[in-house]
């Protein structure tokens, strides 16, 4: 019975809490103002559940920026206060906390300080909004050029912000579509936006339906149009770029909004026929419109004023604004000149958001049917592909 004692006596002093243990207190901090989240840069994960069983536990650890001890990764003498301080401590999951202390070197103290302050504003940020502050994200993707750009949750967390987004969010994937070459492949795909945006308008977010939604689109351009006009004007709707420089969906805060010029390039023989340059990201010459845009068609360009087309030209929300506003203008004066007018051809070289800004501002009883061209590169020209509010010829 002794021995069995001694044996007992020893296992109590082996889980016997350390001076390493941290106080309660500090460990609700912690975990709250890390949102239950890793503070890792970029990783974000969650850590009240398994990541692949979503049982419900704790998989975090707590990991010391100045180590506790003399001999731990970023040891100092010269730190100090206490080391179980919040200020002092992370909330990492074990990958990431191998991983910083694995190399000290390149995650000093000074770099996981500021990983821990960037975390935990982001999530004071999100967690400070209220509830009018939620939106739906809808996400469509699409193999553009061969390949296929995914955005991820940090990303349009950041980019929405300060709105909110819930666990919920709805996808369009056309990644496994056969290619653009197939006949099918233009019915199919916008077969699936239907589904999805009817999905989008249907369906309950946090138990009602969207009250805002925030669009991150990126496929070939009349995708982008025809997804455009199957967004309700009834739903306010942000729309997001995806940003060459920074490679990220933030818009930028800084600069002058871009201004646009429309020119009319020449005057038609028929009244009832128009084509619509829209040279933003690519300046569209005359010459590369199909020969059967011929003397008859008036031809209209809308550009960009003081500047050559580019592609990085939109970074602002409100030079995204101000295109729609300088299209609808452009699109009511044609219609005004042209009294026999039923079907505007469309040429587009414009970023993500302006394609689908012109799907969604075209009014189906009010304007004409959009003709929506796609510049192929295996024919080396513009092909069309797509008829968008078809509504308005009936």
């Amino acid at each position: 019975m002794a021995a069995r004692g001694t044996r007992a006596r020893t296992r109590k002093q082996l889980y016997k809490p350390s001076g390493r243990d941290v106080p309660a207190k500090t460990r609700l901090f912690l975990f709250v103002r890390a949102g239950g989240r890793c503070e890792f840069d970029g990783c974000n994960r969650y850590l009240l559940e398994h990541h692949l069983t979503k049982t419900d536990g704790i998989f975090a650890q707590m990991a010391h920026i100045w180590a506790f001890s003399d001999q731990g990764p970023r040891a100092s003498r010269a730190a100090t206060g206490d080391k179980h301080a919040h200020s002092n401590l992370m909330l990492l999951c074990p990958e990431c906390h191998k991983l910083v202390d694995d190399d000290p070197q390149r995650y000093t103290a000074l770099v996981l300080r500021e990983h821990k302050r960037a975390h935990e504003d982001r999530v004071f940020l999100v967690t400070d909004t209220k509830p009018d502050r939620h939106t739906v994200v809808f996400v469509l993707r699409a193999k553009v050029g061969g390949q296929a750009v995914s955005v991820s949750r940090a990303e349009m967390e950041s980019a929405v912000a300060p709105r909110y987004i819930g666990r919920d969010f709805v996808e369009c994937d056309l990644t496994t579509l056969p290619d653009h070459a197939e006949k099918h492949y233009w019915c199919a795909a916008r077969q699936a936006i239907e589904e999805k945006t009817r999905d989008l308008y249907e369906r309950r977010f946090e138990g009602s339906p969207a009250q805002h939604v925030s669009v991150f689109a990126l496929a070939s351009i009349p995708l982008l149009v025809f997804l455009g006009t199957q967004l309700s004007n009834k739903v306010p709707t942000s729309l997001y770029q995806r940003h060459r420089d920074s490679e990220d969906w933030k818009w930028k805060e800084d600069g002058e909004p871009v201004q646009y010029k429309t020119e009319t390039l020449r005057r038609g023989t028929h009244q009832g026929k128009v084509a619509l340059l829209l040279s933003l990201s690519g300046r569209i010459s005359e010459s590369n419109l199909p020969l059967t845009i011929d003397q008859r068609y008036t031809v209209v360009e809308i550009g960009l004023d003081g500047m050559e087309a580019t592609p990085r030209f939109l970074e602002l929300e409100e030079s995204l604004h101000a295109f729609r506003d300088e299209f609808l203008r452009v699109v009511r004066r044609i219609v005004a000149q042209h009294e026999e007018l039923r079907q505007i051809d469309l040429f587009p070289a414009v970023p993500a958001p302006v394609a689908v800004a012109v799907g969604r501002d075209i009014l189906p009883k009010r304007d004409p049917t959009l003709l929506v061209y796609d510049y192929d590169k295996r024919v080396g020209g513009f092909v069309p592909t797509l008829e968008v509010n078809e509504a308005a010829q009936k």
